[in-house]
This record gives structure tokens, C-alpha cells and sequence, in this order.
């Protein structure tokens, strides 16, 4: 299994995962990379790091955000490795463990629910405005607010109506804005 296929995996996972944002391989300013990170209810992050073999691991420990965790994006934080790669005695503190085995991703160790600081999160903003104007960039010269409203889109394509069934985007719920009681 490459890297790259375990990337595919999980950015599959974090959908299953009931993460409705999911961004993979997209720099932060902090200098990380996550391989994989989503956002569920009430901004609450879920970062993926994919390693295909123990040098790889052993390398991850060395980098500035892992030796001072509070620089770190995700509130939970996974490794997703091949099976019995790594130990969870071996993870950092709060980290989860993920294995690839059998054509299925398995937890095999739970992560933290709150391991992410202030810090973090304004990398993590810092991550989705910076990818939210990569999609800017190229979708002009609509705004990417009129881009992003399907149901603009599907009120051009009938000639100004809604399709019957559907209300405003104005009267729906945004559940990434509500707070989550089950976090």
C-alpha cells in the first residue's frame, strides 16, 4: 500500500466518520501538512496522519508540532497505519490508532476528544480560508458565495424557480454552526 492509497482511505473514513468537511495534503502556516483532517458539528476537527512504515512514524515524532502537541491542528488526532506497524504504547499522549487490515480501516486505539488549542484552531482557520480561496481563484468571476449556493445554481438552471420541495438556503439549519452535544 503506497502512501497516497492510505491518504484515499482516510478521506473515506472521515466521511464515514460523519465529517462533512474533508480537506487532504493542504499546507497549514504552522508548516504542517495534515494527510487527512475533517470537520464535524461545532467546528470539531479530526486530523488523519497516514504512515506506511515504521521509519516514517519514528520521523513524525521530530516534527515542531508533534514535540509541542499545542501547535498541532485536529481535535482528534489518528495515525492510520498498516496493521501492527505501530503499538499504541507508542503514540503520542491523546492520539488515536487506525489500522489498515483486511481492505478495512479498524480502531485500534481511541484518540482524545480535545486536544486541539487556540492555537490550533486558528491554524486550522488559517487551512480553510486558505483552500477556500484556491476555490475563489478559480471559480471568478462569480463570487464564491454565489458558487457555493447550489440552489442559486438550481434556481438559474429553472429559470428563477426552486425546484418544488426545496425552501431558501436562507431558512436551513447549518449544523457546523450549531453546537454538538454528543462531542
Amino acid at each position: 500500500m503506497t502512501h497516497g492509497q492510505l491518504v484515499e482511505k482516510a478521506v473515506h473514513w472521515l466521511r464515514r466518520y460523519r465529517c462533512g468537511v474533508v480537506l487532504s495534503e493542504q499546507a497549514c502556516v504552522s508548516g504542517e501538512m495534515p494527510d487527512a483532517i475533517g470537520w464535524k458539528r461545532a467546528c470539531h476537527s479530526v486530523l488523519v496522519e497516514c504512515k506506511v512504515t515504521r521509519a516514517d512514524f519514528l520521523a513524525d515524532r521530530a516534527k515542531p508540532f508533534r514535540v509541542k502537541p499545542a501547535d498541532g491542528v485536529g481535535c482528534e488526532r489518528f495515525y492510520l497505519v498498516p496493521a501492527a506497524l505501530v503499538r499504541h504504547e507508542e503514540l503520542p499522549i491523546g492520539w488515536g490508532l487506525l489500522e489498515y487490515r483486511n481492505g478495512k480501516i479498524q480502531t485500534a486505539h481511541s484518540s482524545a476528544k480535545d486536544l486541539r488549542s487556540a492555537t490550533g484552531f486558528r491554524y486550522e482557520m488559517n487551512l480553510l480560508l486558505a483552500s477556500l480561496r484556491r476555490v475563489e481563484v478559480r471559480v471568478e468571476p462569480q463570487s464564491i458565495t454565489d458558487f457555493l449556493k447550489w440552489k442559486n445554481r438550481m434556481a438559474e438552471y429553472n429559470r428563477g424557480t426552486l425546484p418544488e420541495g426545496l425552501g431558501a438556503a436562507e431558512e436551513e439549519a447549518n449544523v457546523f454552526l450549531e453546537p454538538d452535544v454528543t462531542c
